[in-house]
């Protein structure tokens, strides 16, 4: 076994320089000289929101499942199967205890890859102990028939230590589109000064496990004495975005700065995306984190914003049902309660934002629909579809 060694030093002579990074003050396109090139694209007053399913609480996460039918978490701990009518049931037997407190709860929600033949369903959630300290954990069930009960609950990864700090959980997860293994992410738990850093220890990173929770071969830390295993990506603050680009299949991801400095990145096996060594961002109280931005070994963003959205769920856009918008991304913002349409060019390149439906509410989550509409979870509204006026 190789020895322990902290994560700022594994990658610093492997990775490049960093890149330019685009700042969010870009501005938009000529949309007058795109129509005048035969190439009109929708504008923000297009976009109506429609209640799909009406809900009166926090939709922390929700997913399509294969008849077109939503299941969804409520962050106190319910599980929602949401039908085509906006009527709903709750799962009610089964599901892992949480801890329902500031950032935690029931968290993402993800069917299983062959959902229609195993009923699998995993969940992230807010895993409390005897003391009430809780961490970040990732397990399965199985649905029954009734869609009553998650059946044969198990853990498979359980981050640690626990702590009483109510934040920074992360949770989101994604299936790796080649090699079907389970990505999710658990935030720094708000010790940013160890966790993110630290190869040994939870917190801060995003992970890879296989869909029975055992640790692929591949991964980029397995070698190194106790480190965490499944750690994939390393120096992350709070990810609470996590999506497959349809055509490469990249995995990118959101995550929240502090004051500034909320962040879109692309993730690749053993990278350090910098947290807190660098950032855009500061203190809440206004004092410097750091002065660095920028450090050899350490990722830049692909686009990060000053001041913070509060990124909440991400999807691209694909389809035909938003002229002129196939590609781009949408990221919802809990701070602003919108959503924020980013503009992507041919190579992934940020080229502008525009705001798309203000003070809808705080947006938990987004998803593209099968019926190839935009579809976002929204605290105090329920689900609502983008549809084009």
């Amino acid at each position: 076994m190789r020895p322990i060694l902290l994560l700022p030093l594994l990658f610093l002579l492997a990775c490049d320089a960093p890149q330019t990074t685009t700042q969010s003050t870009t501005a938009m396109p000529d949309r007058a000289a795109a129509a005048a090139d035969g190439k009109m694209a929708l504008t923000p007053d297009a976009i109506k929101p429609v209640v799909a399913f009406a809900y009166e609480d926090i939709l922390w996460s929700f997913r399509f499942l294969p008849d077109g039918r939503i299941i969804a978490t409520d962050k106190a701990g319910k599980l929602l199967i949401v039908d085509g009518d906006g009527g709903s049931k709750e799962i009610t037997e089964g599901l892992p205890a949480v801890k329902n407190v500031g950032q935690g709860g029931l968290l993402e929600v993800l069917p299983a890859q062959d959902f229609a033949s195993s009923r699998m369903v995993y969940l992230s959630f807010s895993m409390p102990d005897d003391e009430d300290n809780a961490s970040t954990a990732v397990g399965r069930g199985t649905l029954n028939a009734a869609e009553t009960a998650l059946k044969n609950f198990e853990v498979l990864y359980a981050a640690g230590p626990r702590t009483d700090k109510p934040f920074h959980y992360g949770s989101r997860m994604v299936w790796g589109p080649t090699d079907g293994h389970l990505y999710f992410t658990i935030g720094d738990r708000g010790n940013r000064d160890e966790n993110p850093q630290d190869s040994t220890r939870d917190g801060g990173k995003v992970y890879r496990i296989a869909a029975d929770g055992s640790i692929p071969d591949d991964n980029p830390f397995v070698d190194y004495e106790n480190a965490r295993t499944a750690i994939y990506s390393y120096g992350h603050r709070n990810p609470q975005s996590l999506t497959v680009h349809p055509e490469t299949g990249a995995i990118w991801e959101t995550e929240h700065g502090p004051r500034g400095g909320d962040e879109i990145n692309l993730i690749e096996p053993g990278k350090n995306y910098g947290w807190p060594v660098i950032t855009y961002g500061i203190n809440y109280d206004g004092s410097q984190i750091t002065e660095e931005v920028a450090k050899d070994g350490m990722e830049q963003p692909l686009h990060y914003w000053v001041p913070s959205i509060a990124p909440s769920g991400m999807a691209f856009i694909t389809g035909d049902k938003y002229p002129g918008w196939n590609g781009d991304l949408v990221v919802g913002s809990l701070k602003f309660m919108r959503l924020q349409h980013v503009r992507l060019d041919e190579k992934n390149n940020v080229i502008g934002e525009q705001k798309l439906i203000n003070n809808m509410g705080r947006v938990r989550d987004v998803r593209m629909g099968p019926d190839g509409y935009l579809y976002a979870s929204v605290e105090g509204e329920g689900i609502v579809r983008l549809e084009v006026e």
